[in-house]
């Protein structure tokens, strides 16, 4: 029943990021809002991490099953993706080298402000 009601909340979350992104005018997906949403629940304390950490650590440890439509969907449409190769390679390249200076740059904020919490105690 705890994993039931877990499972509700984080797809109740969801539910309402795409209920943003169907009002509100920006190009912005669904999930991005859903995952501000449970940021700023988790931030605010109206949802706390024990009220849904078994089951985002499940989805977590699932997540590489997640890949597989995806995948395929690419493998089905393998024609349209060579003919786009190099704008399809040079988006890659560029978004993972984003994303990997964007997770490093929120790492060493994050352990800056813990080692700054740490030392005013």
């Amino acid at each position: 029943m705890k994993y039931l009601i877990q499972m509700c909340i984080i797809t109740g979350i969801t539910f309402a990021g795409e209920l943003l992104r169907a009002f509100l005018p920006l190009p912005v997906p669904g999930s991005v809002y859903g995952m501000l949403l449970l940021f700023l629940c988790l931030c605010t304390g109206v949802i706390k991490v024990k009220h849904i950490e078994e089951t985002a650590e499940f989805l977590l440890a699932i997540m590489p099953v997640l890949f597989v439509g995806p995948g395929v969907g690419i493998l089905e449409n393998y024609t349209h993706v060579t003919g786009n190769l190099p704008i399809f390679l040079l988006t890659v390249l560029v978004s993972t080298a984003l994303v990997m200076a964007a997770t490093g740059a929120a790492v060493q904020a994050v352990m800056a402000l813990k080692r700054k919490a740490g030392r005013k105690k």
